[in-house]
């Protein structure tokens, strides 16, 4: 192991795999560093010009702010963001997929739905349509006691979705479309048996105007009701909790059986990223996840504000014209939703992503978006749209993880795989959560939390390819019903936050 990880031979810096002194050698460098570098930050190499670009993953990742010496530590003090042009260079690197063939994939044990959709977990959950209704929705999904589930041990509980929208906000547009798309994909979601959808009765998102607008029909596994028709909170929570019990044999029936590996949809998150979070866990998912196209899956990478200045990398793997088009669509709107907004794309990365090591959104885009992996980018879709192409595609959202991911479950997501730096305590109810770790110290010290350690690979212990191939089984044991550390400790009842798009009125 050496004290420092150069990621591309054409790069200006390197990256400390430990803290590193003041007056150290790096070996093979010819550079002594000039200050204290923490793990995770970056080394200039050699001297590099005010204005000129800082190279890392032989990509700009900024540029020098002022004139920095050789040795020097390179981050916000001296590194700043700039324009440059990117060459999109649309299908460019697009390359024939070498597929498994069909009788070698993997496959795992899922619950065959009768939409044909494949699910991971099997819930009943209550959704909400106006936060007016959250308190009513919480109250039935607690109402259906743990000495009333004890007796369908296949149904993996009740879970309330509960928001804060839904009413005060225009009737068309952006922020309204947004949540009819995840209401809808979360009630067609495979990893619910059954669904109870509540409403107050007055709101703007009207139940009825979600029914017609996506074809979603009223039955057995679909009831919905509001508070002022019912009568009442009380009778709502009764009614509620009267229809919950009788899907609850129905849901019960249900088993998992062998299904292959190209039904499992991945949604591919990051959060509280450090400065090997492109170098250890992204690249191992990506890995990963060129596993699972491989198979015939999907991977979903979103977060778009975190792909900015990285877009390029995927535009040249886009499958034809129109993906690639749609993807640098989405960064124009980006572009200008924050500059009216008063924000700027650099607004990322967070403290916390500094404190690790990412000094720019440039840098944190680079390495978010190794977790797409290598192969053809196959589609580019709209928040919460369903997706309707296998391998791996982009679907817009923000940064923000669980506003993100609600996305990709409602698009079609049933499993999440989330890497991080700094550490997380996410998970998600319907939809197991899988935690990364970027490295051993913080591994340890959040073991509870974590389900797999990618800091290995800078430990010297294992490689990108073999952290990868650990993530792909884990894909397959966790969908097969293995328990997520998130999982085992309840997370997943507060996460559901929907895009809010526009003015509140």
């Amino acid at each position: 192991m050496t004290l420092f990880i150069r990621l591309a031979p054409e790069d200006n810096v390197v990256v400390a795999r430990v803290d590193i002194l003041s007056g150290t050698e790096l070996p093979g460098e010819s550079v002594t560093a000039l200050d204290v570098v923490p793990a995770g930050h970056k080394i200039a190499t050699r001297p590099i010009a005010a204005g000129e670009p800082v190279r890392k993953y032989d990509q700009i990742i900024g540029f020098a702010s002022e004139p920095v010496e050789a040795g020097a530590h390179v981050h916000v003090h001296n590194c700043a963001m700039g324009d440059f042009e990117r060459d999109y260079a649309i299908g460019r690197d697009m390359k024939p997929v070498d597929f498994v063939p069909e009788g070698e994939r993997a496959s795992f044990r899922g619950y065959l739905r009768a939409n044909g959709g494949v699910g991971t977990r099997n819930y009943i959950g209550v959704l909400t349509s106006v936060n007016c209704s959250a308190t009513a929705a919480r109250f039935i999904a607690e109402a259906v006691e743990d000495r009333i589930l004890a007796d369908y041990s296949h149904v993996d509980g009740v879970v309330a979705l509960t928001h804060s929208t839904g009413c005060g906000m225009a009737g068309a547009g952006d922020g309204y479309d947004n949540l009819q798309r995840v209401l809808w994909g979360h009630a067609r979601h495979p990893n619910f048996a059954g669904i109870v959808l509540v409403g107050l009765g007055c709101e703007v998102n009207q139940i009825d105007f979600l029914l017609e607008a996506y074809g979603l029909e009223r039955g057995p596994f679909l009831s919905t009701m509001n508070i002022q028709e019912t009568g009442g909170l009380r009778r709502t929570v009764e009614r509620g909790r009267d229809l919950i019990r009788d899907m609850l044999p129905e849901a019960d029936r249900a088993r998992r059986q062998p299904v292959a590996a190209s039904e499992l949809t991945v949604a591919l998150q990051c959060g509280g990223s450090d400065g090997y979070s492109g170098i250890t866990a992204n690249p191992a998912l990506g890995s990963a996840v060129d596993m699972l196209v491989r198979h015939g899956g999907t991977g979903v990478l979103a977060e778009t504000p975190e792909i900015y200045g990285a877009e390029h990398l995927l535009t040249r793997r886009a499958v034809d014209e129109r993906t690639g088009r749609k993807l640098i669509e989405r960064i124009r709107w980006w572009e200008d939703y924050t500059e009216r907004n008063g924000g700027e794309m650099n607004n990322n990365p967070s403290p916390g992503n500094k404190a690790g090591g990412l000094t720019t959104i440039l840098e944190k885009s680079l390495g978010a978006a190794a977790k797409g992996g290598t192969t053809n980018l196959a589609g580019v879709y709209r928040y919460g749209e369903p997706i309707d192409r296998k391998g791996f595609v982009f679907m817009d959202s923000p940064g923000y993880d669980p506003c993100s991911i609600t996305g990709q479950v409602a698009s079609g997501a049933n499993l999440v795989c989330f890497t991080t730096g700094r550490g997380s305590v996410y998970g998600n109810k319907p939809v197991p959560s899988i935690k990364l770790a970027t490295n051993t110290e913080m591994y340890r010290r959040l073991e509870e939390d974590m389900d797999v350690n990618c800091g290995t690979i800078t430990d010297g212990a294992a490689t990108v390819a073999e952290v990868g191939s650990e993530i792909f089984d884990k894909f397959l044991a966790v969908a097969s019903g293995e328990a997520t550390k998130s999982e085992a400790q309840g997370l997943g009842t507060a996460e559901f936050i929907p895009w809010q798009v526009g003015a509140v009125m």
